[in-house]
């Protein structure tokens, strides 16, 4: 399995350089591109906090067009990442397969990607042809919302067919025809045996799994598996493909997603979280386990800003790793704990999981934040304490390698605890929405950070905007993908008949039964998906029916993300795990031991969660939330 980026290492490139050279030239537009538009996105939204509290006159029209900014964002980021062959991806299953055939499998895979992306840029097509004449609630052409998709789309299908023509001569044709041959065949025998047809959800299941098992990145196993759907359902113009994926992508609270990960990656390039750690090195380091201490609070306090459990590994384990190594610890130990601290910290705000949960399940996200601070802190007094007993006592000085002044390193801590405190405090108190608060973040990073410091260029803002934008493509594609995946599943009524059943359940073994039952789907498919796939799927179909049977939703939610988070960084699949030994330079084999002492106990924790709600409902309780 791939760590976090999935890429067709086995395709041969193109022997022409100046393919590549105008591949890179193409790549690098729509990359800074993105970037810009992002940039533009945060002053739009910050000019209308700033309007609405300081000057008292709210521009109405910022939401409607901070959303289409960042529908743009989006498709143009999953365009870019896709050109770098980095969507996140599983070949676990494709691994299993003989050495000779994944080469073909591959090419397969890489050919079924661009036909899902050619299709998705003719259906967005159609809808503008649709949607001639349109206008939004403040008055603009829909239209306009819709060409920067269909310029996405366009440029996902150029960098898809790229990728395809990357394979040997032979194999890139071969499987061409057969892929073409084989959708040929079935919509041949669809069309003229009616009576016969296969039915729509066949193809969406098995095009699903069929992908999976392949290693096509998992945006696009959704969104191809959704695209045949409509493809083979005749009462369904294609145009409601791409209306389901635009609706998806265009709604103003995952803005608070590209805002936060940006404040994240802006403390860690201006140094703000390097002082921080530093500060917390000199505090706690002579302590008996201070370093898996340390590592516990720097993830605890990262999460606070960075909203993204990736960023917050590659941020706390690029300081944390190097001191382990340098003091003589076990670094197979550090990666298990900092894969655990992950899983901790997935409820606390403003946790991605929690903002997309919130989302696609129809809760407060204000609520939610709150219902997962309790259980954060739980979770990680478990952790400590096991931290601590398993842990060694280190000399700080062999752990830094800078020895900054300890006045300078407390106000240089105080200015990324400053910022921590604001965004806790602009969450809790119900002022602004969870936006408004990640656009100060991004300001606060950027002006107060880089005055601070003095070590933001403006080479290293302009690369900060375009990673932010290029992550915002792999997290929201993935929403996006799954809303039409949503919307196929919703017309074959999948979700009232699991309802029926769950109900059933629910009503004869208790409603403990049921959350139990739903923890124990997340997991699993938190493993075998990437983490906001699994929730966006199984959010809207579970909640309405723990709300039924008696669960408070937030409770359920603060359930649900932590159990997701388990799945999503336990092994043996879970990309969560790999990725944290990418970025540690450890092998999954020699963490998975060291950390099932951590895992025992963050799943005892989840288990006390799911049988006293109180400790996730007494917060929001307390703030009037519920």
């Amino acid at each position: 399995m791939t760590a976090i980026l999935h890429g067709q290492d086995t395709l041969t490139p193109p022997a022409g350089g100046h393919v590549r050279r105008l591949n890179d030239a193409v790549l690098f537009f729509i990359e800074h591109l993105a970037g810009l538009i992002l940039a533009v996105d945060v002053l739009v939204v910050f000019a209308s906090v700033f309007y609405r509290y300081a000057l008292h006159t709210p521009l109405e029209w910022a939401e409607e067009v901070a959303s289409g900014l960042m529908t743009a964002i989006i498709f143009l980021g999953a365009g870019s990442v896709l050109g770098r062959n980095q969507h996140v991806g599983i070949d676990f299953f494709l691994n299993r397969f003989p050495a000779r055939v994944r080469p073909v499998l591959l090419q397969v895979g890489a050919w079924l990607t661009a036909m899902m992306c050619v299709g998705f840029a003719l259906s967005t097509y159609e809808l503008i042809v649709d949607s001639e004449g349109q206008t939004t609630p403040f008055g603009f052409q829909q239209v306009y919302l819709l060409y920067p998709v269909l310029f996405g789309s366009l440029v996902m299908s150029l960098f898809s067919v790229s990728n395809a023509l990357k394979g040997g001569t032979t194999s890139r044709w071969v499987t061409l025809a057969a892929c073409t041959l084989f959708a040929a065949a079935n919509y041949y025998w669809n069309l003229s045996q009616p009576e016969l047809a296969v039915p729509p959800i066949v193809y969406l299941v098995v095009s699903f799994f069929g992908c999976i098992v392949i290693g096509i990145p998992i945006a696009f196993a959704i969104a191809l598996s959704a695209m045949l759907y409509f493809l083979f359902e005749p009462s369904l113009p294609m145009l409601i493909y791409s209306q389901q994926v635009v609706a998806g992508a265009n709604h103003f609270v995952l803005l608070a997603i590209p805002f936060f990960v940006l404040a994240g990656l802006t403390m860690e390039a201006n140094g703000m979280s390097t002082r921080l750690i530093e500060l917390l090195l000199r505090v706690f380091g002579r302590f008996r386990g201070g370093l898996n201490l340390i590592t516990i609070i720097s993830t605890t306090l990262f999460s606070g800003v960075s909203g993204s459990k990736l960023a917050d590994i590659a941020a706390v384990g690029g300081i944390i790793v190097p001191a382990v190594r340098r003091t003589k610890q076990d670094p197979n130990d550090a990666a298990a704990l900092l894969a655990c601290t992950a899983i901790m910290s997935e409820t606390i705000p403003p946790c991605v999981n929690m903002i997309i949960f919130g989302f696609v399940a129809s809760i407060s996200i204000g609520g939610l934040f709150m219902a997962g601070v309790v259980p954060a802190i739980i979770l990680a007094i478990s952790l400590s304490i096991v931290a601590v007993i398993y842990g060694k006592r280190i000399d700080p000085k062999d752990a830094i390698t800078t020895q900054r002044t300890l006045i300078r390193l407390i106000g240089g801590s105080m200015v990324a605890l400053a910022m921590i405190v604001m965004i806790g405090k602009g969450v809790t108190s119900g002022v602004a929405t969870s936006t408004e608060i990640s656009a100060f973040a991004v300001i606060y990073a950027l002006l107060v950070g880089g005055l601070a410091f003095r070590e933001l260029t403006l080479k290293k803002v302009v690369h900060l905007f375009v990673k932010s934008a290029s992550m915002t493509g792999v997290i929201l594609f993935i929403v996006a993908a799954a809303s039409s995946l949503s919307y196929a599943l919703t017309i074959e009524r999948i979700p009232h008949a699991l309802a029926t059943v769950l109900i059933d359940m629910g009503q004869h073994y208790g409603a403990i039964t049921f959350v139990l039952l739903s923890a124990l789907i997340m997991i699993v498919f938190g493993m075998v998906l990437e983490g906001a796939p699994a929730l966006i799927l199984f959010g809207p179909l579970l909640t309405p029916i723990a709300t039924q049977l008696g669960v408070n939703p937030l409770q359920f939610g603060t359930v649900m993300v932590i159990a997701m988070g388990l799945g999503f960084f336990a092994p043996p699949l879970g990309l969560g795990l790999f990725a944290t030994c990418a970025i540690t330079g450890t092998r999954v084999q020699d963490v998975v031991r060291p950390m099932m002492k951590y895992l025992v106990v963050l799943l005892a924790g989840l288990v006390l969660l799911i049988f006293v709600p109180e400790f996730s409902l007494w917060l929001p309780r307390l703030l009037g939330l519920t």
